[in-house]
């Protein structure tokens, strides 16, 4: 076990003059889970080993969206806005899921057994008769400073922890402890107590763990020894990538000193890692530059928008506040922002100028039909379930018929309403496209030809005489056909289906191709939100523009997304902060 000897150093009064990191033992993984998020260490793969100096080493057609798209009473109007009523809107799986009544309730977590901490320093004696209260516990001192960490706890009571475990171990407090105190005292602000753990930490060991050096560094940025963080930085260097999270903090540290070179610099060594930079990075970068006229320094956050942009990220709320006052102060720019929505017609309800089109270009398209032809179709095994014998008689089916307009996940659809008939279901869905003179395909599975209290046999031929259809083997997956059918027939061509597919994008493995992909997706993508009287079906609402960072040089419209709304990763923001020069 890692130990250290207060002895020598510091006298023990002056160091405890004031919460813990990285529980250790198997009893507290919940706390290590929260710090290694807390310090942005989820994924590392590398430790660093803990060496101490001495021995002590321890896509529908517009016909479809002209007449199959059926609206609530109240929602007509070319202007409607409909900014929470599509397939991937922020916020819409759950509302989904709040709305599907069949789902099981599991019911809350149970509630954790909690323990009364001190509120105050205790002596030693105190310390001992607490300690007899948890005599179930093997390792009560690292137990009961997680329990502090995990609450934040004062320093000053974490201290008194500490100064007994020294008194009783000849002035010797493990490295855990030692680690956890840190985190009190970053967490607490203590600039002076993380200096004097700094001060021990530096002269006792040669290589920390990666917790302890993103504490220290987060700790010293606040000082006026900030530079030493640097330091800290090329340390981890020496064995692995420094976190984003280290990264974050050396630029917030450099900012905050007014070394902005620094920042820059230490910014682009993060790109050149490949890692994707904290949001409160970026924002960094903004608050830092309001009420600055240069152009260069502006050229600069230009550049950071158009990366949100490209890898299709949003920023936060105060993100997109800090995008706005940075730009409204700006000396002699006269930009004017606002916070507002898009309409169904694909315009801003704030300055009425046009959103970019979900719509692919032909290029755009071929592009990306090549690459899921490649990387899914064919290479795509792992989310498969096929065999290339079936892929090829169903390539060879898709051949010889005409373009498809609208290709139909016949399973996925039978089960839209879990209380009605699947087979009735499908025919209903079927027999109101059909009326469109739409060229429909129907994927299915040979079990849903076989006659069952689901599965009428009279039901599935009317299906086959309004439809292309195509049965898989049963053990199939209908994804791979779905999206070739799709891809194959042109980029009119939509499909339909609940399934978000995010094992297929998981597929592609550049963010270009991604991109591609979940734009042509919600462009195409029908999904049935609900069945009206007379068996009419609804289908969600397909947004005509693009959910992304743009500009016409004198206007930039950027999606952002709210601070108490839950969006998942396959969503899109439905809020946008517009900005526009005055002319």
């Amino acid at each position: 076990m890692m130990t250290f000897c207060f002895t020598g150093i510091r006298s023990l009064p002056k160091f405890w003059k004031s919460n813990p990191y990285l529980s250790v033992g198997p009893g507290h993984s919940y706390f290590s889970l929260f710090l290694k998020d807390y310090c942005g260490l989820r994924n590392q793969q590398k430790w660093f080993s803990l060496k101490a100096v001495s021995p002590q080493n321890t896509k529908a057609v517009n016909l479809l969206i002209a007449k199959a798209r059926y609206l609530r009473k109240g929602d007509e109007g070319s202007n409607q806005v409909f900014s929470d009523s599509h397939l991937f809107a922020a916020g819409a799986a759950k509302k989904r899921s709040q709305m599907n009544t069949h789902r099981e309730d599991h019911g809350l977590p149970p509630v954790r057994n909690t323990i009364q901490l001190p509120t105050r320093p205790l002596n030693s004696e105190e310390w001992d008769k607490f300690k007899e209260d948890f005599k179930g516990k093997a390792n009560f001192e690292s137990w009961i400073i997680s329990q502090m960490a995990h609450c934040h706890s004062s320093i000053d009571v974490a201290k008194s922890l500490l100064a007994w475990v020294a008194a009783k171990n000849n002035g010797i407090v493990g490295y855990d402890l030692l680690v956890k105190y840190l985190y009190l005292c970053v967490f607490h602000k203590h600039i002076s107590e993380v200096i004097d753990v700094y001060e021990i930490m530096k002269a006792r060991y040669k290589r920390l763990e990666p917790g302890g050096y993103t504490l220290l560094i987060q700790g010293l940025i606040h000082s006026d020894r900030w530079k030493e963080a640097l330091l800290l930085l090329e340390d981890i260097k020496k064995v692995m990538i420094p976190s984003k999270k280290n990264y974050n903090d050396c630029i917030e540290g450099a900012l905050l000193h007014q070394d902005v070179n620094l920042a820059w610099n230490l910014y682009q060594e993060l790109l050149g890692h490949n890692l994707i930079p904290m949001l409160k990075t970026l924002k960094a970068f903004f608050d830092f530059g309001k009420n600055i006229k240069d152009d260069q320094y502006s050229n600069k956050l230009f550049d950071i928008l158009l990366y949100l942009r490209n890898n299709h990220l949003y920023p936060g709320e105060s993100f997109a506040h800090s995008i706005k006052t940075w730009f409204e102060s700006v000396p002699g720019e006269q930009w004017k922002g606002q916070f507002t929505t898009i309409q169904g017609s694909g315009q801003c309800s704030g300055c009425g100028k046009t959103i970019e089109s979900l719509h692919l270009s032909p290029e755009e398209y071929e592009f990306l039909k090549e690459k899921i032809m490649r990387d899914v179709i064919d290479g795509g095994d792992q989310y498969k379930k096929t065999t290339p014998q079936e892929l090829e008689r169903f390539q060879n089916f898709v051949k010889c018929c005409p373009p498809f307009d609208i290709v139909i996940d016949g399973l996925n659809v039978a089960k839209t309403f879990p209380k009605a008939r699947e087979s009735q279901v499908l025919l209903h869905v079927v027999s109101q496209l059909a009326k469109q003179n739409l060229q429909l395909l129907v994927l299915g599975r040979k079990h849903m030809l076989t006659q069952h209290s689901r599965w009428r046999k009279d039901e599935m031929k009317k299906v086959q005489k309004q439809a292309s259809c195509f049965f898989a083997d049963n053990i199939s997956a209908d994804d791979p056909f779905l999206l070739y059918a799709t891809l194959h027939s042109g980029n009119h061509c939509k499909f339909i289906t609940k399934d978000l597919m995010r094992d297929h994008k998981a597929c592609l493995h550049d963010a270009k191709t991604q991109r591609l992909f979940f734009k042509w997706q919600q462009g195409h993508q029908l999904a049935i939100i609900n069945r009206l009287p007379g068996s009419k079906i609804t289908f969600q609402h397909i947004p005509s523009y693009d959910t992304v960072v743009q500009t016409t040089g004198d206007s930039w419209h950027i999606p952002y997304d709210e601070d108490l709304l839950e969006r998942y990763s396959y969503e899109v923001p439905t809020k946008w902060l517009c900005l526009h020069r005055k002319t």
